[in-house]
Formats: C-alpha cells, structure tokens, sequence
C-alpha cells in the first residue's frame, strides 16, 4: 500500500515538471547539411534557437488557457493581447520544426509530387518562377523573419513573408493560409558561414529542399478543409506593425 502511494506521488511530482512540447530531432546528422547550411550554424540553430524558444513556450503557456493547447490551434488562436513571450516563442517553435522538416540532403530527397506541381504551375507557372517569389519575399523582409509557401482558405498557392516568428497561421489580418514551406531570413540561419549575404544563402538553402516533404505538406494542408475554413472565420485581429 506504501509502495503504491508512493508510486502515485511520484508520478505526479514528475507529471508537474513535464513539458508539452519538446525539441523535434533533426532527421540527418549535422555535417549533412554542409556545405549548403555549415554543421556548426545546423547545431546551435537547433540546440540553442529552437531550444530557447521551446523551454520559453512551456513557461510562458503555464497556467493559461493554451496549457495542452495543441501548436496549431494555439497559434490560430492567439490575440495581441495575449501577449509577446506566447506569441514570440510559439511562433518559433513551430517556424522552426517546419523549417527542419523541408530540409534534406541533396542525396536523400524525393521528387515533388503530381499535384503539387499542377498548383505550382496554376499559381506561378514552374517551381523557378515560385524560388523568385520566396527569394524576393526573403530579401525585401526587412531585419528578421520568414518567407513563406502556404496554401490559402480559398485552396490556392501563395507567397508571403512574416516578420520575427510571426507566421501566416497567426490572426493578423491578410495573407492568412497554412504554411507548406518556410525560409528562415533570421541572421543566426546563416551568419557564420555568409556572413551579411543573406543572397548567397538563399541560393544554397534550394539544394536543401525536400520538394516530396513540401508535396506532403501540401495535400495534408488542401485535405484539412476544417483549418482552412477556421482561417476565414475567425475573426481578424489587430496587426502588429512590421
């Protein structure tokens, strides 16, 4: 009878100190990204980044109605006046393990698939016409932020850009969709290796796009109709000046 109590308060200690959301794995060693992304910028990106934003997440969801909130409704219903630390760090958790998910070695990828690109050639004529729109999206975000693919309410392709770790999922007026794939124009994505030519890593992060993973971003984003048809009926926020 002792043994089991004691079992059950142990088991609630530990319960109190968990964490709903975690650091997502990396599906490839470091060094596999190179030389595209350097190891050394793929390991602090991860550990120290995403890891920050992670543990800063947990602490500031505590307590508040987002506490076992899933990461994407939290996101879609998030209010300015919810405040920064939410908003901040689940943006960039989310930002992050999407960007992580796209990403693969040259070696390991797969080929995009059928229907996506009937969308890419609906929507921007063939895949080189959609890495301008990204890489001009990417170059005109002034400082620090995204350049996103998303799919729209109305089912269609579209490229937008974000600032910070906001993200096209978030209730800030237009250009509303779920997030198929994602750029990250902060500087600690690329510093180390190009320094200010944010150009230079535009055109090498490309090679490390996994068009199958962003082929299965897009069928899982068109076959959500309940997400999508959320995004037009939620009522539109106040957008934060970028």
């Amino acid at each position: 009878m002792k043994s089991t109590l004691l079992i059950i308060l142990l088991g609630t200690i530990f319960s109190s100190f968990s964490q709903p959301f975690t650091l997502p794995k990396l599906p490839f060693s470091y060094q596999e990204y190179a030389p595209y992304i350097d190891a050394q910028t793929m390991e602090i990106h991860l550990t120290k980044h995403h890891q920050a934003y992670v543990n800063n997440l947990n602490k500031a969801i505590k307590d508040t109605r987002f506490a076992g909130m899933g990461l994407e409704d939290l996101l879609m219903e998030l209010r300015l006046e919810d405040g920064e630390a939410i908003r901040n760090n689940a943006g960039g958790h989310y930002n992050h393990s999407l960007f992580w998910n796209v990403l693969a070695p040259p070696a390991k990828q797969g080929k995009a698939q059928d229907r996506f690109l009937t969308a890419v050639q609906q929507d921007f004529g063939n895949l080189d016409s959609l890495k301008k729109e990204m890489n001009k999206a990417a170059m005109t975000r002034f400082g620090s932020g995204w350049s996103w693919l998303i799919v729209t309410p109305k089912g269609s392709l579209s490229v937008v850009s974000t600032p910070n770790q906001d993200n096209p999922l978030m209730n800030l007026g237009a250009d509303r969709g779920i997030p198929i794939l994602g750029i990250d124009v902060w500087e600690h994505a690329y510093y180390l290796n190009y320094q200010n030519r944010r150009a230079d890593y535009l055109t090498a992060v490309w090679s490390l796009v996994d068009w199958s993973k962003v082929s299965e971003n897009f069928d899982n984003a068109k076959a959500n109709e309940t997400r999508l048809m959320k995004l037009v009926s939620t009522k539109k926020g106040k957008k934060r000046k970028q």
